[in-house]
């Protein structure tokens, strides 16, 4: 502070003006009486004006010692305020996190993984934001988020992912289409059908798991149209353009004019990964690592409850 002044002077000028009594403020201080009388004229000497009138029976605060006594409260007051600030950010209680994450993430049990965290700690400004796979990883990389819930981000030094959701792949075909009727559909019927698929460069490590399930049942698939969004695939495979692949939480969005069939055999799993870089520095990624464990861990993960057909 300005002249040397520091903050164990305001309050034993408090202690002393709030008490008028340089014994009583000196044992409430825990300290002797002539340490407390030194300190007290120390500041006086400091500002250049006495604080208080001193006699053998009493203490009397002077105008400037009256002028004092609230701005040393206010300014202690601010300086405890700031340091449980501080404090709570230190224990993600408080301060700024930024998530981002991909389509099918909001379609799983992360809303209400955002609802929890929300209650749990009001004081944090929570910033969310879409991304694709790639998108959310590059995000990452460049500190604009802080951590994230992406599909099959894949492996990387400097990346920490954690799969919260194991879930099997799906094939959703037109209402219209001739194995719309069936409960359960081979692979290896997929090899002539046309596909609607997202962007290959929204995940490449999405669609090489893809890929790779087709491929292990003796085709690749023929794609006639790409979208970004799931929504958008689901509408065009509804308009006959073509069947799809997905993994099976997209059945969530599906409407009226497509069906969603279990494939068989069920291999290749897709995951839903928490991610955040190893070398995190924001506090608060804790906290909220912590509820999305445990907002995902019930229902068991990948099972036919959480990812009901309509």
């Amino acid at each position: 502070m300005n002249n040397g002044i520091e903050l164990r002077h305001l309050r034993y000028f408090l202690a002393v003006a709030e008490d008028l009594h340089f014994g009583q403020a000196a044992k409430r201080l825990h300290i002797a009486q002539p340490p407390l009388s030194q300190q007290i004229r120390q500041l006086e000497r400091m500002l250049g004006h006495a604080l208080f009138v001193r006699t053998s029976r009493s203490v009397e605060l002077t105008p400037a010692g009256e002028v004092l006594i609230e701005r040393a409260r206010r300014t202690l007051a601010k300086v405890q305020e700031d340091v449980e600030a501080v404090q709570r950010v230190g224990r993600g209680e408080d301060g700024s996190l930024t998530v981002g994450f991909v389509e099918s993430a909001i379609l799983s049990r992360l809303p209400a993984v955002l609802g929890r965290y929300r209650s749990v700690y009001p004081k944090v400004q929570l910033r969310l934001h879409e991304f694709h796979t790639q998108q959310l990883v590059d995000a990452l990389r460049n500190g604009l988020v802080d951590v994230g819930l992406a599909r099959d981000a894949g492996q990387e030094d400097w990346l920490q992912v954690e799969p919260v959701v194991i879930e099997p792949f799906i094939l959703v075909v037109p209402r219209v289409h001739r194995l719309a009727r069936q409960e359960t559909v081979p692979w290896a019927e997929l090899k002539d059908e046309p596909f609607v698929f997202f962007e290959q460069s929204a995940g490449q490590k999405a669609w090489d798991r893809t890929m790779e399930n087709c491929a292990r049942f003796g085709f690749q698939p023929r794609i006639v149209q790409a979208a970004e969004q799931w929504l958008t695939v689901l509408r065009l495979v509804g308009a006959g353009l073509g069947v799809t692949v997905a993994p099976a939480s997209v059945a969530g969005i599906a409407h009226a004019d497509v069906v969603c069939l279990k494939l068989t055999p069920q291999g290749g799993a897709t995951h839903l990964d928490l991610v955040c870089r190893r070398d995190v520095s924001n506090p608060l990624v804790g906290g909220f690592r912590r509820l999305v464990l445990e907002g995902f861990a019930e229902p068991p993960q990948g099972s036919s409850e959480e990812f009901p057909m309509p």
